[in-house]
C-alpha cells in the first residue's frame, strides 16, 4: 500500500511538472552598481544577478541572494552561511589559496576616477594625494602598491565616491563598469567626475566563490555559466545594465 502511494505521488509530481532541485544560496555585497545594488524597491538587481538567475535557470537549480557586507563575505562562505559569493569577485592566486572559483563570467579592468577639473592622467601622476578605494578590492591592492598615495579604505565604494565627489579625497580607484555607472551615469555626480585612466593590472576576472572543495555547488554553477555563455545572454545583460 505504502509502495502504491510513494508511486502516486510520483507521478501526481511528474504530471504537474514539480521537481526536485538543489538550492544554492548566493551571498552578494549589494552596493556596487551596476553589477549588484539594491533598488528603489529594495530588490538585489544588477548585472551579476541576472546573470546568476539565467545560470541556475540553464543548470537546472534554484538560487536565492542574500545581502553581506564584503568585509565578511568570505568568512561566511568558510563558515558555511552560504554555498556560494557572487559579488564582483575577481580571480586571484591569492583568494584560491582558500577557496575555489567557477570558470571566469566577466573579464573587468581597474579605473581612476577623479574630479573633472584633475590633470592626472595616470596612477603615479596622484603621488602625494589620497586615493580611496572599497577595502579588500583589487582596486585597493592597487593603490596600497603605490609608493607616495595616500590610500584610504571605505566600507562601500559609494561612500569613497561620496568623499570624491566632495571634495575630500583626490580620488578613486574601482572596477570600470562601478566607475563608469558613478562618473558617466550618475546624474549628480557627471557633472563634476571623470574616469581619468584605466590601470594596467593584468587579465583580471570574475569568478563565482565556493568553499574550497565544495565540488557539487560548484559543477552546478559551471554548469549553468557555460551555458549562459553560449547561448549569448551575457550580452544582453551587458546591454541592459552597462551598455555597449
Amino acid at each position: 500500500m505504502i509502495r502504491k502511494i510513494v508511486s502516486g505521488l510520483l507521478g501526481v509530481l511528474l504530471i504537474t511538472g514539480f521537481a526536485w532541485a538543489r538550492t544554492v544560496v548566493i551571498a552578494t555585497d549589494a552596493t556596487w552598481p551596476p553589477m549588484e545594488f539594491v533598488n528603489a524597491d529594495k530588490e538585489i538587481v544588477g548585472f551579476d544577478i541576472d546573470y546568476m538567475k539565467a545560470a541556475a535557470k540553464e543548470g537546472g537549480y534554484q538560487v536565492e541572494f542574500k545581502s553581506v557586507a564584503w568585509d565578511g563575505i568570505f568568512g561566511g562562505l568558510e563558515a558555511g552561511k552560504y554555498d556560494a559569493v557572487c559579488s564582483s569577485v575577481t580571480i586571484t592566486e591569492e583568494r584560491k589559496k582558500t577557496m575555489d572559483f567557477s570558470m571566469p563570467y566577466f573579464k573587468v579592468r581597474q579605473a581612476l576616477v577623479v574630479p573633472k577639473e584633475s590633470n592626472a592622467t595616470t596612477l603615479e601622476e596622484m603621488t602625494g594625494k589620497t586615493v580611496g578605494a572599497q577595502i579588500g578590492t583589487t582596486g585597493y591592492f592597487a593603490i596600497k602598491e603605490m609608493e607616495g598615495i595616500v590610500a584610504k579604505s571605505y566600507d562601500e565604494i559609494g561612500l569613497a565616491m561620496e568623499d570624491l565627489f566632495n571634495g575630500r579625497i583626490d580620488g578613486v580607484v574601482c572596477d570600470d563598469p562601478v566607475a563608469a555607472q558613478y562618473a558617466l551615469q550618475r546624474e549628480d555626480y557627471k557633472a563634476k567626475l571623470k574616469i581619468a585612466a584605466v590601470l594596467d593590472t593584468g587579465d583580471e576576472y570574475y569568478g563565482v566563490a565556493v568553499k574550497k572543495g565544495n565540488t557539487e555547488v560548484l559543477d552546478l554553477i559551471n554548469k549553468g555559466i557555460q551555458a549562459v555563455e553560449e547561448k549569448g545572454l551575457a550580452n544582453e545583460f551587458r546591454a541592459k545594465w552597462i551598455g555597449q
